[in-house]
């Protein structure tokens, strides 16, 4: 499918399925944030050594890193976990632009704010058409199939 998906902003079949892709394709990144969460905690420590202690202050960026995640690859057409299943992050008025950095980071606050809020803005998602979780709602961004 083409980059562009203007014209089937109302299409049901790009929110087809969604909810099981979204569920999967953060596993998928969870995982890689935690493999990725490994190597730098190694690669910090290791500089912690050579540094005599200094280097162990960089530890404190390692919560951060799933923000980071999300905040660079979103704007690129996704993480790769979305790229895996077939999913993009679209602005939800016309689905043809992708979101830019700053709309990405927001969304990326707003995906771990319903965490803390025990996931009940996930509930959301059963309740609209279009498949849309409360960090979707609030950010005016929308996650639609590309296959």
């Amino acid at each position: 499918m083409s980059t562009s998906l203007t014209g089937f902003a109302s299409e049901p079949s790009l929110f087809r399925g969604v909810i099981a892709r979204r569920f999967f394709a953060f596993i998928v990144d969870g995982i890689l944030i935690g493999i990725f969460g490994w190597a730098s905690a190694l690669g910090i420590f290791l500089f912690g050594i050579i540094t005599l202690g200094f280097g162990f202050l960089l530890f404190h960026i390692i919560p951060i890193l799933p923000f980071i995640y999300y905040t660079l690859l979103l704007p690129n057409g996704g993480t790769i976990g979305q790229r895996l299943f077939s999913l993009e992050l679209r602005e939800d008025s016309d689905l043809a632009r992708r979101p830019s950095y700053a709309e990405a980071f927001v969304w990326s606050l707003l995906l771990w704010l319903s965490f803390a809020l025990a996931f009940l803005p996930f509930l959301l998602a059963l309740t609209n058409p279009r498949r849309r979780a409360g960090h979707d709602l609030l950010s005016g961004l929308a996650i639609v199939r590309t296959d």
